[in-house]
């Protein structure tokens, strides 16, 4: 017979107690190190950020002066006003102090501080990708958890297939393709903008006007990213389908609607959170295309008139918060993937 002694209520709470400050301590390391990792990255954009720019082609302060006569001297006094004429490292330098402080100096086309564009045209981007974005995962996954449920049936197949073709369409030809059916032969809706001229000023009237502009290009980035999760919840969930939890809340009498909403779709979710913030950021970088084709007054369409100068702190400017949105949303992920995921913790 053993003699082993059941450990107190104090043993288990003292136990309790020094494993607490372990968790924490391996909380703060982990958060140390994704902080960390993402300052890194920060620091690369930033380089990357300047001199990439930099071997970009053309002239800005030429193509300046093409557009209006110029003396030599006004050519020199442009320059110099710019800082074109400094030596690199001293420019590379300016830059980076500039960055830290949110200055990213004045732009060549617009002849506004960059920062003040990027504030401007900020919003319009968050309101165009954060509705499709918001469309693509509700409709991603709700699609995603039918097809698995009943994985290899008709549902499945189509919505797989129809998906998958969507995901392959390359962005900006479906967007030309959506802009000449729907908006010039059939003209159901504007061809391009974010308002019409002479469009209601009333808050109905023009709430209802963006959200005619909005519908083409919200469709086309709908179309090309809900299958990207739409795939991984399937694939997720078809995994969840076998486990030993859901045979026994099948054995409880549960209904086959509620074993898979209450128990099984809950843990499929957790890869696709790191993807749903991961593709935020990626939204929000990649909306060059979709705003340049639908002439929508966003970052994207900013980015590409920038390019076309080159306008190089418009650029810069550009880059460094399309990159730093990334890096942020990234560490976002991690952060709460750690918090849904007990394996993450213990790891």
């Amino acid at each position: 017979m053993s003699n082993a002694v059941p450990p107190s209520t104090s043993a288990i709470q003292t136990t309790a107690q020094a494993e607490e400050p372990q968790r924490d301590s391996s909380f703060w390391r982990y958060l140390g190190a994704k902080l960390g990792g993402a300052a890194i990255s920060l620091v690369m954009v930033v380089l990357l950020g300047f001199f990439a720019f930099k071997l970009l082609p053309g002239d800005p302060v030429a193509k300046i002066a093409r557009e209006r006569p110029m003396s030599a001297e006004q050519i020199e006094t442009l320059r110099e006003q710019y800082g074109l004429n400094k030596p690199l490292f001293q420019q590379f330098f300016d830059f980076i102090g500039n960055v830290f402080t949110l200055n990213f100096g004045e732009s060549y086309v617009y002849r506004r501080p960059v920062s003040e564009l990027i504030a401007q045209y900020f919003w319009p981007t968050i309101l165009l990708t954060g509705t499709a974005a918001i469309i693509a995962i509700a409709l991603g996954l709700w699609l995603g958890q039918r097809a698995a449920w009943r994985h290899g049936g008709t549902f499945d197949k189509i919505a797989s297939g129809i998906s998958l073709v969507f995901w392959s369409v390359p962005t900006f030809w479906l967007g030309l393709l959506l802009l000449m059916v729907f908006g010039g032969t059939l003209r159901w809706f504007p061809t391009g903008g974010m308002r019409s001229p002479g469009a209601p000023t009333d808050p109905l009237g023009l709430t209802l006007d963006v959200i005619s502009h909005m519908v083409l290009p919200v469709l086309t980035m709908v179309a090309v990213v809900f299958a990207q999760y739409l795939m991984v919840m399937r694939s997720s969930l078809i995994e969840e389908m076998n486990a030993d939890y859901l045979t026994t809340a099948r054995a409880k009498g549960l209904r086959e609607d509620l074993v898979r909403k209450r128990h099984a779709v809950p843990n499929a979710l957790l890869p696709t959170v790191t993807l749903v913030f991961m593709h935020i950021g990626g939204l929000i970088a990649g909306a060059v295309t979709v705003e340049t084709v639908f002439s929508w007054p966003g970052l994207g369409k900013l980015t590409f008139e920038a390019i076309q100068g080159p306008d190089l702190p418009l650029l810069q400017g550009t880059f460094v918060v399309f990159s730093g949105i990334i890096i942020v949303m990234n560490l976002l992920a991690d952060l709460i993937y750690r918090q849904l995921d007990p394996r993450v913790r213990r790891a």
